[in-house]
């Protein structure tokens, strides 16, 4: 292994930055043509994607997959979902044909209001600040308007700006707190464009206002920067159906047995944290797969999902049941921030036909798909939980994964998906079967 700190690597070219990574291998030819077989046969392709990225040496390929029969308010998708765990996708599309014929999934955006923040350290007189913070929330808007000129012609902008005291926490710590409407954009840049803008302005006000003196020493901005907790951007997702209505659905032959115990798994999800978190795990499987298919940032959004599920503070379920009055009602609440312009939705060559595949739709109808898939998602996991278990249906989705790691050919393929149909999946039940299988053709051989 080589120790040397490596300087000066952002300015070699891609070659050179290739033939370095080979280099710590004993194969380095064998590197290079793999590293090289990844990339996109169309040059200009190609050196779009080396820009959506640092460093670039090849691109990592993820499956891009369909889930078919989301009904969402009415309206019939074919829904993309970029995902390596081919359990999801089917999941998805399993709870998306079960749903359809229901009244699918309603999904209403509650609210699109996005947060940023300057931090700022206060050591002069608090009572001076508030007073005349009206007068600098009339700078900072009017000293933004070369920014949001373009976004508040769209119907977006700031929304408010508000002053916040927070040294009760922190010694003479205090935020502009500002909220955005960004519309079909998930915003980052315009949003962090302007807080930085406000920083400025903030200084400014307070070197030059006639209310202070020698203030602008007494201010330390920290830092500006959008915030992912977006608990006013929020989607709610909701099925419904009554309890006669789920007998037959897969694994179920007593619906009301199977509501009972569903409705408990999801009290236990609301309980215990160690259930919450692999519970919202199937939620954001389904979203987080639309969100990469669609060019957007899934980490942002699992982020701030996460803290909405522990905003009482307690991380607990983004979901909720009611089975009262022979009905099943399953609704699911959280916070995305999508976007269906800007950032990589034009510029990736799939997540704009992923959009397209979706019928380019606005900002808050993708924030509903996502929503229903993740619902979807968390629907069939937990029926596949409270009937036949989850692993029967994974491993059997998984099946092909193992047999690839174990070499087979087409016919050993064909083979066993026909017997492991009937069977339990296990990597050493499939490899068992595979090594019966050899044997036998090894011997009539």
């Amino acid at each position: 292994m080589n120790n040397n700190i490596i300087s000066g690597c952002s300015k070699m070219n891609k070659n050179a930055k290739i033939e370095m990574v080979a280099s710590r291998f004993t194969n380095p030819e064998a590197i290079i043509d793999e590293l090289k077989s990844y990339w996109h046969e169309n040059p200009a392709i190609q050196r779009l994607f080396d820009e959506f990225s640092e460093n670039t040496i090849s691109n990592f390929y993820f499956p891009l997959g369909i889930a078919p029969n989301f009904n969402i308010n009415g309206k019939m998708y074919l829904v993309p979902m970029v995902i390596e765990e081919s359990s999801v996708v089917a999941a998805a599309s399993n709870s998306a044909k079960y749903w359809a014929p229901k009244g699918g999934f309603r999904a209403e955006v509650i609210s699109t209001t996005k947060v940023g923040q300057v931090h700022f350290i206060w050591n002069g007189d608090v009572k001076k600040l508030q007073s005349y913070f009206p007068e600098l929330k009339r700078n900072l808007i009017e000293g933004t308007r070369h920014i949001t000129e373009n976004m508040e012609k769209r119907g977006g902008g700031i929304l408010d700006i508000e002053l916040v005291d927070m040294s009760d926490k922190l010694d003479n710590y205090f935020q502009l707190k500002a909220t955005f409407d960004t519309q079909d954009a998930m915003g980052a840049n315009f949003i962090n464009s302007c807080l930085e803008e406000f920083a400025m302005i903030l200084k400014e006000h307070l070197a030059e206002s006639e209310h202070y003196t020698g203030a602008e020493k007494e201010c330390q901005v920290i830092m500006s920067i959008l915030s992912n907790y977006t608990p006013e951007c929020l989607v709610k997702v909701t099925v419904e159906c009554d309890i006669n209505c789920l007998r037959n659905a897969g694994d179920i032959d007593d619906p009301e047995h199977f509501a009972w115990k569903f409705e408990k798994a999801v009290r236990i999800a609301q309980i215990d944290p160690h259930r919450a978190t692999t519970h919202n795990k199937g939620i954001f499987n389904g979203i987080d797969a639309v969100a990469l298919a669609t060019g957007n940032d899934f980490r942002a959004i699992e982020a701030g999902g996460h803290t909405y599920a522990a905003r009482d503070g307690k991380y607990r379920s983004l979901t909720d049941v009611d089975v009262s009055g022979g009905k099943f009602r399953y609704w699911l609440t959280v916070p995305i921030a999508l976007g269906t312009v800007g950032g990589l939705t034009s510029l990736h060559p799939m997540a704009k036909f992923s959009l397209q595949l979706l019928e380019n739709p606005p900002a808050q109808d993708l924030m509903k798909i996502a929503a229903s898939v993740g619902m979807a998602n968390n629907f069939g996991a937990l029926k596949s939980l409270v009937t036949k278990g989850i692993q029967v249906g994974h491993m059997k989705m998984h099946l092909l994964n193992i047999l690839n790691s174990l070499d087979a050919n087409d016919l050993e393929k064909a083979k066993a998906v026909e017997y492991f149909a009937q069977h339990k999946v296990s990597y050493n039940s499939v490899k068992k079967f595979l090594a019966g299988m050899r044997q036998t053709v090894a011997a009539n051989l």
